[in-house]
């Protein structure tokens, strides 16, 4: 049987790396792996061939919640940059801060976390605010290739940040383990790590890097710090509620209070939003987000059904423990490189069933390697985040002394995250504070 799914598995590797040589999207090599593993399974009976069309509609079932969120996020991070309100947050910090720098650095930090926060995805923060965060760094005398530094690595822990992480979804709804008890456990670091990041690589100023960026847009006339915050209170109140009265609120869920936030934005907004328009707009910029959910979860599916999962699982745990952690470091980063979030259901769900059964709490060790799978989205052959951040900071050198330039907070994110798995159980009060 072992001969058997090591074969299945080579079929699936080959046919992700023959999709990727035929410079496929990574969305169709990981479509092309699992069905290639379904047919394999299939002619060696692990499961029946007549199967594989089951296995794969319900696996791209499996994340539907995490998709809902996904969508109804980012459309209302949507609304509020259609608004003004993205613009406007951003001049207003500008004038408010100008002359005292590390409190506008600081300011400048919370808006580019805080799309990927509410919506999971570095990528939205960099879509919604990359480009006038980068102008206004420019500005504060920080050169290009640093500003696309600074948005690369904050775009990440933006993405790592609550209320919304993909990569944690994704392990607890594959371990049967609560989505909760993130929000200090993940929130606290993320915050540190994003100040560090801003300490180092914001904090020398190059005068000859301020002469004269291109002028920030304008906001639309009527826009005001009411109308951009009210939406913001609507939705952390939503989620606040049924915490502060447990038995007297419903529980909405993350993808309701979303929508009725964007709403409230769309109401509060100065000028009219052609709302048809913007939904179709996000779902077609979010369709390589959700075909990649989507195809996670019937890879996740096949290699449960042809027993690919389980031999991935038996490799995991019967690595010793000392060696295990000085290669996660490697594996996780280049795991996300390679398959996006389908590095999550393939390594990580088993890593977090091992650790949790030998004493490591899983919360604060799901929080720790959220942030090391980030860093992986600046690494070829996907690199979103990396290639995106690029794009908006106006950086034209190559990508590789781009890279070269996230160093130092790369170092410090994987020492954080490394510190919060191995000493997990000591971080416990974290997920304490959050429940």
């Amino acid at each position: 049987m072992t001969i058997q799914i090591l074969i299945i598995l080579a079929v699936m590797i080959a046919a992700y790396a023959a999709a990727k040589a035929a410079k496929l999207s990574v969305e169709i090599g990981i479509l092309a792996a699992a069905v290639a593993g379904g047919l394999a399974g299939g002619v060696l009976k692990t499961p029946p061939i007549g199967e594989l069309g089951r296995h794969l509609v319900e696996g791209s079932m499996t994340y539907l919640d995490v998709m809902l969120v996904f969508f109804t996020a980012t459309f209302f991070m949507a609304v509020v940059n259609e608004s003004g309100g993205v613009v406007y947050a951003v001049r207003a910090t500008l004038r408010a801060f100008g002359r005292q720098r590390l409190l506008a650095l600081l300011a400048l930090m919370i808006i580019v976390l805080i799309p990927g926060a509410l919506t999971g995805a570095g990528s939205v923060s960099l879509l919604v605010v990359g480009a006038p965060v980068a102008l206004a760094l420019g500005r504060l005398g920080i050169p290009p290739k640093r500003v696309a530094a600074m948005l690369f690595i904050w775009a990440g822990l933006s993405a790592a940040a609550p209320p919304v992480n993909i990569w944690a979804m994704i392990l607890c709804a594959g371990t049967a383990i609560p989505y909760v008890g993130f929000e200090f456990t993940l929130g606290i670091p993320v915050l540190i790590l994003g100040v560090i990041t801003m300490l180092l690589l914001g904090l020398k100023k190059d005068p000859a890097a301020a002469t004269g960026p291109a002028e920030l847009p304008q906001a639309p006339a009527g826009m005001t710090w009411w109308r951009v915050v009210v939406p913001f209170l609507v939705f952390f109140g939503l989620v606040a509620a049924y915490r502060i009265w447990p038995f007297g609120t419903p529980i909405f869920g993350l993808a309701l209070e979303f929508a009725l936030s964007a709403l409230v934005a769309i109401l509060v907004s100065p000028k009219r939003i052609a709302v048809a328009a913007l939904a179709g707009d996000t779902a077609r910029r979010l369709l390589p987000l959700l075909a990649t959910t989507a195809v996670v979860g019937m890879l996740q599916q096949i290699m449960t059904a042809t027993g690919v999962r389980g031999l991935v699982s038996f490799a995991v745990i019967s690595t010793p423990l000392v060696l295990l952690f000085f290669l996660l470091p490697v594996i996780i980063p280049f795991s996300e490189g390679v398959l996006t979030y389908g590095a999550a259901a393939i390594i990580g769900i088993p890593l977090i069933w091992f650790l949790d059964s030998i004493g490591f709490h899983a919360t604060v060790v799901i929080a720790g390697l959220s942030l090391l799978w980030p860093l992986g989205d600046g690494l070829p052959p996907t690199a979103l985040i990396g290639r995106l951040s690029v794009m908006v900071s106006g950086y034209k050198g190559s990508y590789k002394e781009f890279l070269k330039a996230t160093w130092l907070p790369w170092l410090v994110i994987t020492a954080a995250a490394m510190a919060m798995i191995i000493f997990s159980s000591k971080l416990a009060f974290l997920v304490k504070w959050s429940m």
